[in-house]
């Protein structure tokens, strides 16, 4: 369907993914996401050459803008935050293609306009009616402005052209909101051509986890509940809230972060080998992980949440989330969360998952750390492996790409003295060519229709699934317990593992 090249094969490595001719309309684009991540990963695409010759970008927003402002507003934010060098060629050419719709989202009239302007690009740049809508907005404008696509005739697609929606999270609230949420994108748009953003997804680590498990034979064998302890998956920031009050407070950092990122990572960590890595394979055998979820059965012992008071972070004295800009001052949004939780499958059964993330924790760090069992005899005195903690293999997500593999080792000496040591891969040492960002990896996903590293209308359903009855419960608590900025997080979460025997690791 739509663009082929008959000279090209997938299989063939040398030559790069290129997307064929189409547009790319921003709702939001005077948004943060946008201004920060979208449009310098468009220009990066071009940069890199991945983007046709055939190639438009459209605006919508609010502003009384001419196609000039545009483009200078697309420069500024281009020259600002792309990872590429600054061509005057490539955004020249780029340029052309660009303009603006002004209109609120209620206004038919605008859609009506959108579409005369995405038929003018069919017609001046070649696009042939292959049209992406990327919706950086609020979740509660996703339903007005799917149905005012449908409306101005956008979006279905058209024989030998396709129309594709790109939904950013979250994706609703809650579980009820999600499958109303789905009801009316699932009216307007056929399901294929519905891509929902995890931008975590498109992280090069994430992607390696598969590659280290499925390409290699000596993690496979070990992947399982004979030999691994627990697992930990980490998503801790360094800063606060910033500007987001009005979108974080009420809603949280479960709600955020959990129900998408982590619950993906921890599909992707758990999940069996898929027949192929094609979207449908892939999603199944995540769905199978999150089907097989199951809940502590006493939450007051195996889930912690927190809220941040003030504290330094790092040389800098931070306020409480209480004292942000635009907070209620009586708020109980969590800005810590961390959950235990089990598998219920063969492969995973009496292994514990403990989920957590927060804002103003020690440092910036995601991180997947499989955390194996003790060696089951060691022939030492006890004084010579004092210093031994447990194995692991910890898959470094951000900021400093790669994996860390830590074991035993003898100290040098005369005496037989067993410590832990780490080896570490890093991507930026092992490979010259730099990861690229993630919008840039999703973005083009969208427009060569490739749907992998979305997440299905399932797995979205079963992530609130999972996560409604904490949130349920933590609704009777009042106010979480305070943790200081810069530190790791609520007594409470560390007591959780202690429970089990366990502890935190300091990434």
């Amino acid at each position: 369907m739509g663009h082929h090249n008959p000279l090209r094969d997938s299989r063939d490595l040398r030559l790069p993914r290129i997307a064929g001719p189409c547009s790319l309309v921003i709702f939001g684009v005077t948004g943060d996401l946008s201004r920060k991540k979208l449009l310098p990963a468009v220009y990066d695409l071009a940069s890199r050459g991945l983007l046709p010759a055939g190639f438009a970008l459209v605006g919508f927003g609010r502003r009384e803008w001419s196609d000039e402002d545009f483009v200078a507003y697309v420069e500024r934010s281009v020259r600002d935050r792309a990872r590429t060098p600054f061509d005057e060629d490539t955004f020249r050419h780029l340029a052309e293609g660009m303009r603006f719709v002004r209109g609120e989202f209620d206004d038919a009239a605008a859609f009506e306009q959108l579409s005369k302007t995405v038929s003018e690009l069919d017609r001046l740049r070649g696009t042939r009616g292959n049209h992406a809508f990327y919706m950086s907005v609020p979740p509660s404008a996703f339903p007005i402005v799917s149905r005012q696509l449908a409306d101005s005739g956008l979006a279905k697609s058209d024989k030998g052209a396709w129309r594709r929606v790109i939904i950013e999270k979250p994706f609703g609230h809650d579980l009820q909101s999600a499958r109303e949420l789905n009801r009316v994108v699932a009216e307007v748009f056929d399901p294929d051509s519905v891509f929902r953003i995890d931008h975590y997804l498109g992280k090069e680590t994430v992607q390696n986890l598969l590659a280290l498990r499925f390409a290699n034979t000596m993690f496979e064998p070990i992947w399982n509940s004979n030999y691994v302890d627990h697992v930990q998956i980490t998503m801790a920031e360094d800063i606060g809230i910033g500007s987001r009050a009005g979108y974080f407070d009420g809603i949280g950092i479960a709600r955020d972060v959990i129900q998408n990122h982590l619950l993906q990572l921890l599909a992707l960590t758990a999940m069996e080998e898929p027949v192929s890595f094609s979207a449908d394979d892939l999603r199944a055998e995540k769905i199978k992980v999150l089907s097989a979820v199951r809940l502590p059965e006493d939450l007051s012992l195996h889930t912690a949440r927190g809220q941040y008071s003030a504290g330094w972070q790092g040389s800098e004295q931070a306020v409480g989330y209480l004292q942000e800009q635009g907070v209620n001052p009586d708020s109980t949004t969590e800005t810590y969360a961390a959950v235990r939780l089990d598998i219920d499958t063969r492969r995973w059964a009496g292994v514990p998952f403990y989920l957590r993330t927060g804002k103003r924790l020690g440092k910036r760090v995601t991180e997947i750390a499989v955390v194996f069992k003790r060696a089951p005899h060691l022939p030492f005195e006890q004084t010579s492996t004092s210093e031994l903690g447990e194995n692991a293999i910890v898959i470094r997500v951000q900021p400093d790409e790669g994996v860390t593999l830590r074991f035993g080792s003898k100290v040098p000496g005369t005496a037989m003295e067993v410590r832990d040591v780490n080896m570490d891969f890093s991507y930026g040492n092992s490979f010259t060519e730099a990861s690229p960002e993630a919008y840039e990896r999703l973005i083009l996903d969208v427009l060569l229709g490739e749907p992998p590293l979305f997440p299905t209308t399932k797995e979205v359903e079963l992530s609130w699934q999972i996560l409604d009855p904490i949130e349920q419960y933590w609704a009777t608590l009042g106010q979480p317990q305070a943790y200081r900025a810069g530190t790791w997080g609520p007594k409470e979460a560390d007591e959780m593992l202690a429970r089990d025997g366990r502890c935190w690791r300091m990434p």
